[in-house]
């Protein structure tokens, strides 16, 4: 297997390939960076199957759009990811097929979401759950501290000691670990309990990355361009949430809330469908459209979106447009369907 971190720097990109049958997997690329990415893996005679992010980043813009739009390749998330446009979504113990390679999917949440890990010929690529001598940190949106433990301990510990581990970050200099070297000496994990982790990850104090809105609501929502000015964390945290069971407790109501779907339109039909009587408006247009929903004003309304990341969004900006009385429908359409509730196609 080829393995080559391509970056040089505190964010980490690998380029993973099958050498006998030259296809080949670029692992968190950055955007910045896509020029560089395709001409190594030209130079190296490598195909590109697939464009993977190892869960949202919130401290860069992602390159697996541009990559995917230069090249054959395909997108790749975990199901939780909130944006659009991605090829193939992936659940805990997939394999992804890269020519003779076999690349295990598990789930690792907690610094965000939609975070997994990825296994394969003796390596193991973390993303932002565990790094060299750390861990990612769990204070963004959707993170959770007992998760990332639970993770970390269960899953990447039980892996055989000698496990190279390749995280998505680094600033010590470091190129790889040890899964028995991180399982023994890690300062964030080895030694502490499921609950001095949590309260330890609770209490960093972290200063947030420099423009997190930009990277993060761009990288959720794949808008790469101006035409959504994205609300900013004050106007999100003000968001109201609704779960799935309310919802649809409510919607057999007389006075039942009126559905805005926020996800494009190939999302609308896919396989998670779309709840029955919403109106399909999706994020980008929102702000241009939301004149012609004028007569909703003074009606309830829930915002719906894959994950039920774009729908906060959109109910920041229905809300900062005058609209009074909208939600978010937390877990979005991934969390409808995990709670078998009734969907259209």
């Amino acid at each position: 297997m080829f393995c080559r971190e391509l970056n040089r720097a505190k964010c980490k990109t690998y380029l993973i390939a099958c050498e006998r049958t030259r296809r080949a997997a670029l692992i968190d690329p950055l955007r910045a960076n896509t020029a560089r990415y395709i001409a190594v893996a030209a130079y190296n005679g490598f195909r590109l199957e697939y464009a993977i992010d190892t869960h949202t980043h919130a401290d860069h813009r992602s390159g697996t759009w541009d990559v995917a739009d230069l090249t054959d390749a395909k997108i790749v998330m975990e199901r939780h990811a909130p944006a659009p446009h991605v090829n193939v979504h992936v659940s805990h113990d997939d394999l992804l097929e890269v020519g003779d390679l076999r690349i295990k999917v598990l789930f690792t949440p907690g610094h965000s979401p939609d975070g997994m890990s990825l296994y394969v010929n003796g390596c193991l690529f973390t993303g932002d759950t565990l790094l060299i001598g750390g861990t990612g940190r769990a204070d963004f949106s959707g993170g959770d501290a007992g998760k990332q433990y639970d993770a970390i301990t269960n899953l990447l510990f039980a892996l055989p000691d000698d496990t190279l581990v390749f995280p998505a970050h680094d600033y010590r200099g470091n190129h790889h670990s040890t899964i028995e070297q991180e399982r023994t000496s890690n300062a964030r994990v080895a030694g502490r309990s499921r609950e001095e982790y949590v309260s330890l990850m609770n209490n960093l104090g972290l200063p947030l990355p420099d423009k997190i809105q930009e990277s993060l609501q761009s990288n959720q929502s794949a808008i790469e361009d101006d035409s959504v000015k994205f609300p900013d964390v004050a106007q999100l945290s003000g968001v109201r949430q609704i779960d799935v069971v309310e919802l649809q407790q409510r919607l057999t109501n007389a006075e039942a809330p009126f559905i805005i779907d926020v996800r494009e339109p190939e999302e609308y039909s896919d396989e998670l469908g779309h709840i029955h009587g919403s109106r399909l408006v999706p994020l980008k247009s929102l702000p241009a459209k939301a004149h012609e929903m004028d007569d909703l004003n003074g009606r309830e309304i829930v915002a719906v979106c894959r994950a039920g990341v774009r729908s906060t969004t959109a109910v920041a900006i229905l809300t900062a447009l005058g609209f009074e009385q909208v939600s978010n429908l937390k877990g979005g359409m991934v969390a409808w369907n995990e709670a078998r509730l009734p969907v259209e196609r």
